[in-house]
């Protein structure tokens, strides 16, 4: 087989080899792919860039030549607001004038009036107290201020722009407009707007002072933009004490009161360098909303607020826990007088009797020293509100009281039941024009014992009837519709009998009943015909209490007056003084001393027995007009005259009220607590053994026809009284 020569083929086997070992668990790795080939490269390069990458290097370099279009434009933009703004911050900072320029922000000038012991009672327009810095005030007050309206003000350069997005927020989610309600201001943006850009009120630039300060609190946004910058300018200008100063001073607070100096006074009675933490709250918590938050004008309200203060000064570090507790636990009360509200009525009538340029139009600060008591003022009030509680049917009737001295000074005025001391509300007591009724029937005695009657001289009580020209027959009746036949004069005034005084009033004469009553002081037109004599005439409260006063004072004329002397602030010479208002003698002296006694009879036996003071001798005349429409009351001691009135305000009847009753009750009540403590003084008045009697006089004499006794009646006059005989004359 050998010999074929074929060579037998071995089978093809491949090498055993040893197995790799498994590698054990590790990370993945991603295998190299191998690179691609340089042909395949080629290739690729030969059919162009895919289709994606054109589009992508097309808008690539659009946006690339915007964001470099738009990015020249915003740098130089902002290059140029950059420019404007310096420009505008010079302009602003060039016409600022020094600090002390800035500090008053009033228009106007103010009046502040003091009582007769000299101790503020009012103020009028608005108050300035004086110049403080942030270095004098309290540093509790300086303190209260930061924590309640910028805990940052130290710290930023005037704006605040984490101030300004939180009250954006807060305004957000009160459903409110991003610039309603909160500002975010700072205080030198506040500061910027009190001071209206440095622009000052111009009353000649046909802007009144209330469009002016509108447009100083305009919040459009330009006008904020305006502020911004006006605000950066006194940052330049200033340092922050400075502008903390000016907005110090100038802030309204409330209350007529421009700064928390002229606050502090009106509130406390203090200096705002020495308020404690507790009122520096409170004067703190005003800035918000000065009127609603005044203590005048709801003081638990004003309190609710200070405590919200308290709270920001002692989480900011300002009061420690103990401080903070003292503070809320003893809340700040009102100065005695501000608590008090006195002398709004008062007041107006004061500043009214003073020259206009020196009173509502000042524009200098002014002092009033005037005749107002407060204590007299507390009590009058007192006594209104304590009749009026008293009745059960919820009268809406009116009622106004004066208290004057003898010479005319007044000592406090009521001039309605609205007791608060509102500025310019009708004043009852010096506005009110009503008929007098028989409180006018003192005039008509005084006329008649100044011409020679007497207090115990009879006169007849009995029907009367006078012919007026053009009108006919006048029957005139008493109230009680009786008639009590011979009487004296003591008597009829006592009872107040209306056929007596229209006897005596025509017997002696109508023009010099009306001569006596002018004379004393009644300005208004007097009736007439015989009316007159039962107070058909109209007059104020005031004027018939001061010619009561002229009666007291034994019967000269007497001018009622508030002001005692005007000066301006810091000036030690007024410019004007008032010593008294007693003026001309009207009747004798000893026709007002029997004047007096027969008045002081109406309080002991006669109408006026409600007025009756224990161990006081009083006098007085009660007067109701015809329809019960008003109802009087005027009297005196020895001490003081005091004059009520009640009615209704639209001239409708009175239920139940005769001067004798409601208003006698609130004399009385308003002159007890007047005379506390008070030495019981006599009146000055004629003496008698007892109450006079009345004899036989012919009717003659009392001629319901006459209008004035002549040499004939009185010779007649003589010769019965020589007949009939009189009682002893005093």
């Amino acid at each position: 087989m050998s010999g074929t020569g074929k060579k037998k083929r071995t089978p093809l086997v491949a090498d055993k080899r040893t197995p790799k070992k498994k590698p054990k668990a590790g990370p993945k790795t991603t295998a190299r792919r191998k690179p691609k080939s340089k042909a395949k490269t080629n290739r690729r390069k030969r059919r162009g860039p895919r289709k994606v990458g054109f589009f992508r290097r097309i808008f690539g370099g659009m946006f690339r030549w915007l964001f470099r279009l738009f990015w020249g434009l915003a740098w130089r933009g902002a290059g140029v607001v950059t420019l404007l703004l310096l420009l505008a911050i010079f302009y602003f900072y060039t016409t600022l004038p020094p600090v002390g320029d800035l500090l008053d922000g009033r228009a106007r000038g103010s009046v502040t009036l003091l009582d007769r012991n000299n101790d503020v009672y009012a103020w009028r327009g608005e108050q300035f107290g004086g110049q403080i810095t942030a270095g004098t005030v309290s540093k509790h007050l300086k303190n209260a201020v930061i924590a309640t309206e910028d805990k940052r003000f130290y710290r930023h350069f005037g704006l605040s722009p984490r101030g300004v997005a939180s009250a954006v927020r807060i305004n957000l989610r009160a459903g409110r407009g991003p610039l309603s309600g909160n500002g975010g201001s700072t205080i030198t943006q506040q500061t910027a707007k009190l001071l209206c850009l440095g622009v000052p009120f111009d009353p000649n630039a046909g802007q009144s002072e209330a469009e002016y300060e509108a447009d100083c609190r305009q919040g459009s946004l330009w006008r904020k933009v305006k502020e911004a910058i006006f605000a950066l300018s006194l940052e330049a200008k200033y340092t922050k004490d400075e502008i903390l100063t000016i907005y110090l001073n100038r802030a309204y607070l409330g209350a007529g009161s421009r700064g928390f100096e002229a606050a502090s006074q009106r509130y406390f009675g203090k200096s705002a360098a020495q308020v404690i933490p507790a009122e520096s709250a409170m004067l703190a918590g005003l800035l918000k909303a000065p009127s609603r938050y005044a203590p005048t004008a709801n003081l638990k309200r004003s309190q609710d607020r200070a405590a919200t203060t308290i709270t920001l000064m002692k989480n900011q570090g300002y009061l420690s826990p103990a401080q903070a507790a003292d503070a809320l636990a003893n809340p700040a009360q009102l100065s005695q007088a501000a608590e008090a509200r006195a002398g709004g009525y008062f007041a107006d009538w004061v500043m009214g009797s003073g020259p206009g340029f020196l009173t509502d139009e000042t524009t200098e600060d002014v002092v009033i020293r005037t005749t107002f008591d407060q204590r007299i003022q507390t009590a009058a009030e007192e006594a209104l509100q304590l009749v009026f509680a008293k009745l059960k049917d919820g009268s809406n009737a009116q009622a106004a009281i004066v208290v004057m001295s003898a010479d005319g000074a007044v000592r406090a005025m009521v001039g309605g039941r609205k007791l608060k001391g509102v500025a310019g509300q009708f004043n009852r007591a010096i506005q009110a024009k009503r008929q007098t009724g028989s409180a006018f029937k003192p005039f008509v005695y005084g006329a008649a014992l100044d011409l020679g009657y007497r207090y115990d001289d009879t006169i007849i009580d009995e029907p009367i009837t006078i012919n007026i020209p053009g009108s006919g027959p006048w029957t005139p009746r008493n109230y009680s519709n009786k008639f009590m036949g011979p009487v004296t004069l003591t008597d009829a005034l006592r009872l107040s009998l209306n056929t007596p005084a229209v006897r005596i009033s025509e017997d002696v004469g109508r023009d010099n009943v009306r001569f006596v009553a002018s004379e004393f002081g009644i300005q208004s037109n007097l009736a007439e015909g015989p009316a007159l004599a039962l107070g058909a005439s109209e007059s104020t409260l005031i004027e018939m209490t001061g010619a009561y006063a002229g009666i007291l004072n034994g019967g000269s004329s007497v001018t009622p007056y508030g002001l005692i002397e005007l000066r301006l602030q810091g000036d030690a010479d007024p410019l004007m003084t008032q010593s008294g208002g007693i003026g001309e003698r009207v009747i004798t002296p000893d026709a007002a001393r029997q004047l007096i006694y027969m008045m002081s009879e109406v309080v002991t036996r006669g109408t006026g027995q409600r007025a009756q003071m224990a161990g006081r001798e009083v006098a007085a005349k009660t007067g109701t007009t015809q329809g019960a429409r008003d109802a009087w009351f005027l009297g005196f001691t020895a001490d003081y005259v005091a004059g009520v009135w009640m009615g209704n305000d639209d001239n409708t009847p009175l239920t139940g009220v005769t001067g004798g009753g409601l208003p006698a009750e609130i004399w009385r009540e308003t002159m007890e607590r007047v005379h506390q403590d008070l030495p019981a003084r006599p009146l000055p008045m004629i003496r008698v053994d007892g109450p006079p009697k009345a004899g036989l006089i012919p009717k003659t004499l009392n001629n319901p026809n006459g209008n004035g006794g002549g040499v004939a009646d009185q010779i007649l006059r003589d010769v019965f009284q020589s007949i009939f005989g009189k009682s002893k004359r005093q």
